[in-house]
């Protein structure tokens, strides 16, 4: 057994296949470093504060790929600036590997603009706001819909929600400021309905009941009656109902005084009109002319007091003496005897007693 496994034959296969083995590893190991480039190393240029544009080209003079990332906009960098590089310049790699490089973006990330019409004003601020909007002008319009937010304009231009812009775009905010009031009704009857909804709508009314005559819904069909008149004054929101048909008016003339009948009011003109009379006005007293003072309240006489009356002329009259037919002498005696009594008797009515009452 030993004998034939050192035959020289043995040996020589041995070694022949021992040999094929190392060649064939000796091969594979070439094969990988010449796929690979193993030993040929690039190093990463520094392209830093580079637009990428004049980065771009410098990776491919060095036989290098790139892929561009873009990082959140920063105003303090020029826009497509390269503000950073992976691997970090200076560090060797392979030829034909991916350099990437983040870019400042022109400007910042669009956001979509928030549904916020027909919402109260003070919550639409806050969601545009939220999503990163500015608001720039606050416009006021007449609107039936008091401080909610009618439309939203940037740059002039109105936007529709979910419109993508820049995030911190500065936009304006259209905000109802109540509805207007005594605004004329146009007049819309001979219009098509079509029509008469445009016109309708730019004299900031509503359309109400809009009736066909055959039950159709045809927009060419002609108004012929509507409600409120024309010229009648109503405020902003109004509906204004119209009655359409294909017919002329001439045709419609009954239907017309039928409706006439039930929504305008008559006004009897055989009738007097009524007159009204202005009261005279009392003018008040001019506070020039003298008022003459109130009357001064008597106080009412007491019993006493006349009772009082009463004796002082009694007494005199009874005191009085009768004249005689003695001369003119005597006579003027007496009437000064006479006078002294008076005055005693006039003395006792300024203090009378009490309860003394004489009568004639």
């Amino acid at each position: 057994m030993l004998k034939s496994l050192f035959n020289w034959k043995v040996l020589l296969n041995l070694i022949v296949a021992i040999g094929v083995f190392v060649g064939l590893v000796w091969l594979t190991f070439r094969w990988l470093e010449y796929h690979t480039h193993h030993g040929q190393e690039i190093p990463v240029p520094n392209v830093v504060n580079k637009s990428v544009q004049d980065a771009i080209k410098v990776l491919d003079d060095t036989g290098l790929e790139y892929e561009v990332d873009s990082a959140e906009y920063n105003p303090k960098y020029r826009p497509f600036q390269v503000l950073q590089v992976y691997p970090v310049p200076g560090s060797r790699v392979k030829d034909g590997r991916a350099i990437v490089l983040r870019v400042n973006p022109r400007t910042w990330a669009k956001v979509e603009v928030p549904d916020v019409i027909n919402k109260y004003s003070g919550l639409a601020f806050q969601r545009l706001e939220q999503v990163g909007l500015k608001v720039g002008d606050t416009i006021y319009e007449p609107s039936i819909q008091k401080d909610a937010v009618i439309r939203i304009l940037y740059n002039g231009n109105e936007v529709k929600p979910k419109t993508k812009l820049a995030r911190f775009s500065t936009v304006d905010v259209v905000i109802g400021s109540g509805p207007m009031r005594n605004i004329a009704i146009p007049n819309v009857v001979g219009l098509t309905v079509k029509e008469a909804r445009q016109v309708i709508a730019r004299s900031m009314f509503e359309v109400g009941i809009v009736d066909h005559e055959d039950g159709s819904k045809d927009e060419s069909d002609v108004i012929y009656y509507q409600d409120p008149a024309a010229g009648d004054v109503r405020d902003q929101g109004m509906q204004i109902d119209l009655w359409a048909s294909k017919k002329t008016l001439a045709e419609l003339s009954a239907k017309i005084e039928q409706l006439n009948s039930t929504y305008r009011m008559k006004v009897d003109t055989a009738l007097p009109p009524i007159q009204y009379q202005e009261m005279p006005v009392r003018e008040e007293q001019s506070s020039d002319i003298p008022v003459p003072p109130a009357p001064r309240k008597e106080t009412p006489k007491t019993e006493t007091s006349r009772t009082n009356t009463k004796p002082a002329v009694s007494t005199t009259e009874t005191n009085r003496p009768k004249t005689t037919s003695s001369g003119s002498g005597s006579g003027a005696a007496s009437g000064t005897n006479s006078s002294k009594p008076a005055t005693a008797t006039a003395k006792p009515a300024e203090k009378p007693k009490a309860k003394k009452l004489v009568i004639e």
